[in-house]
């Protein structure tokens, strides 16, 4: 028996072994569904995916055979790896100087008849074989090993593709980290926040009623100034707040409300004014979906409906319709309206249509970045539509879950 030699390039090509994440995994389908069928090809006994690691050879997928790995120093596929570009093909072991007194071929009389493609990664390097083996020597045909060579390339690939995915689940799992990070920084800061802006806007008030009679017009402006600010960099941070809770909504279970209802909630929640005129739909439908999800997107646009008007009525109407799999909602309001080279990008995060709302502020650019990613999450998709100082109309879709 003559002892393998070690690749020049041995530390590169386990280096590339291990980068897989493959060793000691799980038997799947797709490669023991490879290995069978190399055995009924090549009408052998035994079939294995071979990985040869830095001291054994471990079989990532074997037919006909129980053992899970054998020591490298008794492996064959060590030695076919020393020829990443060809097949190697043993007849009878018992006849090759490399394997006489090899365990596998004198005492166990497992392996007679060998033939191994490498496995051989993008880079070059050969990982391992895939191989067929036999308890008495054997030929193959010409069309057997050109089989045998397709498999191997199919193993190559899934090797590739396995990789591909895992580097992808690593990259979703620490986004997911880094979203929750971010998540809970938010809520911490508008925990922090929230107070001394208060403070702020209270202290502003107790001032000028205070100092009234002392200040003159300008510095009473100052006054409503700070306060303002106050109040939009409230607003601000709830809005950051809701954006990252909103992943959270998703998980809410489904249940059975009227939409009626539910507008009636959002209208009270925005304290509306005698100068807002809301249509319901006339048919107050029974809709049976994540109500808590679907009630902050209304919200966001109702809201979004009176802040961006420049009417002296607000009219906003919602109409909605239904098929099999999905519901469907059309908001219409008589506002603003958005200018055309913004329509592509309004529900981009911290982009914003008009430079001022209604009261004389600028809005953050999160509400409908939020709706979006709601409305998505959902199953839907959502679309405006907008002529300038006439009506904006937004329409929504979301996934029914019955």
């Amino acid at each position: 028996m003559i002892s393998t030699a070690t690749p020049i390039n041995e530390n590169l090509r386990l280096g590339a072994l291990k980068s897989l994440d493959i060793l000691d995994t799980k038997t799947e389908k797709e490669f023991d569904d490879i290995t069978a069928l190399a055995s009924f090809i090549c009408g052998t006994e035994i079939s294995l995916i071979s990985l040869v690691d830095n001291d054994r050879q471990w079989f990532k997928s074997k037919y006909g055979l129980d053992i899970c790995e054998t020591p490298r120093n008794v492996s064959f596929c060590a030695h076919a790896i020393l020829d990443p570009d060809n097949v190697m093909i043993v007849e009878d072991a018992r006849k090759d100087k490399r394997f006489s007194e090899n365990p596998l071929t004198e005492k166990e009389k497992l392996v007679i008849f060998y033939a191994g493609v490498p496995l051989v990664d993008k880079d070059g390097f050969a990982l391992g074989t895939l191989c067929v083996i036999d308890s008495k020597p054997k030929k193959l045909s010409k069309r057997q090993l050109d089989s045998l060579k397709a498999l191997a390339n199919q193993v190559t690939l899934l090797f590739e593709l396995n990789k591909r995915t895992r580097d992808q689940e690593k990259i979703q799992n620490k986004l997911k980290k880094r979203n929750e990070a971010l998540r809970e920084f938010a809520r911490v800061i508008s925990h922090d926040l929230k107070m001394p802006l208060a403070n702020i806007i209270t202290t502003t008030d107790l001032l000028k009623l205070l100092l009234k009679n002392r200040l003159d017009k300008e510095s009473l402006e100052y006054f409503e100034y700070i306060k303002s600010s106050s109040f939009s960099m409230s607003d601000y941070i709830n809005d950051v707040l809701a954006h990252y809770e909103s992943e959270s909504l998703i998980h809410n279970t489904p249940e059975k409300f009227k939409l009626n209802d539910l507008l009636q909630e959002i209208v009270d929640l925005l304290s509306i004014k005698p100068d807002f005129t809301i249509n319901f739909p006339e048919d107050d439908p029974v809709l049976e979906c994540n109500k808590s999800a679907l009630k902050q997107i209304f919200f966001n646009l109702i809201g979004n409906s009176i802040k961006y008007n420049d009417k002296k009525e607000i009219i906003v109407s919602i109409d909605n319709s239904m098929d099999e799999k999905f519901y469907y909602f059309r908001i219409t309001d008589n506002g603003m309206g958005i200018p055309n080279d913004k329509l592509d990008t309004i529900f981009e995060l911290f982009t914003t249509a008009n430079a001022e709302d209604r009261s004389g502020n600028k809005g953050n650019g999160i509400g409908l970045s939020t709706v979006k990613k709601l409305v998505e999450n959902l199953g839907g998709s959502i679309e405006v539509s907008s002529q300038e100082k006439v009506q904006t109309i937004f329409d929504f879709s979301i996934k029914r879950s019955n």
